[in-house]
């Protein structure tokens, strides 16, 4: 098993069954549901096939579990535990290792369990993806990276090779389409689920008081003396009195300014509550809509503030773009009851054997 690939393949999973719009939204809209009806946190190492065959004379202890005689070993579960609880180094406390490496061993029991019941699935019903589908998939992948990193960088990082990649496509296609069969799967969200659950879940709606603001910064420079923040006070409150006697906010920000937001003429956008340090915050959520309060200190310096718009908490409308949203939350949810479903039908008929670990 390579490290991430788990990841991956759940990824390209999500891509190939729920398509490439609208996930990140229905996380948004209701993330602990999508937890509760979590999908398959799939290990590549169960697929049948590219695993090296086991020595037919592997003693019973050897031997974690078994799936239509196909076996994870239990010297391929200690590496695999053994990479992961690495890559976790420092991030789980010391007295809970023993409890994360328990967890993360039935997990990875799980993983070979569910991949190698799909993989068996998909070859028996003949279901192939194409190379053309694989490539739309892979520039589908290409495109949602963050700006900036390349392919070859986020191979890289998740220690993954070209081929694996295109592999983990290809088999998250022809899982895609073993789900497409349910009926589940495929009815689309009708206009009376999507209007329920809105109306059953109006408070995930709405939106938190926010401010538009823009201001104008003389910053402070860690260890400067009294005399010196005393005079940077000063500036900021003689930049504020031209401000007050008709100077352009936005020509003043751009001379003045120490914040990158003087290319903007010190336009910050809008912001919600928690969204900035604490003084700046309750300036500008009392200050009134055009007003130039008084400058405000914080520990990055003398602010000079202006709040162009103040719009309360509101719950947003039940418009076409919240529909969407709503939809294709309801559309992947759907395809987990799928998903489900499935395995429930292959764990049933399949002979699974789980070793005492």
């Amino acid at each position: 098993m390579k490290k991430s690939i788990c990841l991956l393949f759940t990824v390209l999973l999500l891509f190939t069954a729920a398509g490439c719009n609208g996930g990140d939204e229905a996380k948004r809209i209701k993330a602990s549901e999508e937890t509760q009806s979590k999908g398959p946190q799939v290990s590549p190492q169960a697929a049948p096939g590219p695993l090296a065959p086991v020595a037919p004379l592997l003693s019973p202890t050897d031997v974690i579990a078994e799936v239509d005689g196909f076996k994870l070993t239990r010297a391929q579960l200690d590496l695999e535990v053994k990479k992961k609880m690495q890559d976790m180094q420092g991030k789980i406390p010391a007295d809970r290792i023993t409890q994360a490496t328990a967890a993360l061993r039935k997990e990875l029991v799980e993983d070979f369990i569910i991949r190698t019941l799909l993989v068996n699935e998909v070859n028996r019903r003949k279901i192939v993806a194409t190379d053309k589908e694989v490539t739309d998939r892979l520039n589908i992948m290409k495109a949602s990276l963050p700006a900036g990193t390349t392919m070859e960088e986020f191979l890289k990082k998740s220690g993954v090779t070209s081929e694996q990649l295109r592999q983990e496509i290809t088999l998250g296609i022809r899982i895609s389409k073993l789900m497409s069969t349910t009926k589940t799967a495929k009815a689309a969200p009708s206009e009376k689920e999507i209007e329920q659950f809105y109306k059953n879940n109006k408070e995930k709606f709405r939106a938190p008081e926010s401010v538009h603001a823009r201001h104008i910064l003389v910053a402070k420079t860690a260890g400067e003396d009294d005399k010196s923040k005393k005079a940077k006070r000063e500036k900021a409150e003689n930049l504020r009195k031209q401000i007050l006697a008709g100077s352009d906010f936005t020509e003043v920000a751009k001379a003045n300014s120490d914040c990158p937001s003087k290319n903007q003429g010190g336009d910050l956008g809008t912001f919600a509550k928690g969204q900035m340090v604490k003084p700046f915050e309750n300036a500008a959520f009392s200050q009134k809509k055009g007003e130039i309060g008084p400058v405000v200190e914080t520990d990055f310096g003398y602010h000079i503030i202006e709040v162009l718009d103040h719009q309360p908490s509101k719950i947003q409308n039940l418009d076409k773009e919240t529909k969407l949203k709503i939809s294709a939350f309801l559309q992947q949810k759907k395809n987990y009851e799928a998903f489900n479903k499935i395995m429930q039908g292959l764990k049933a008929k399949a002979h699974i054997v789980i070793a005492d670990k």
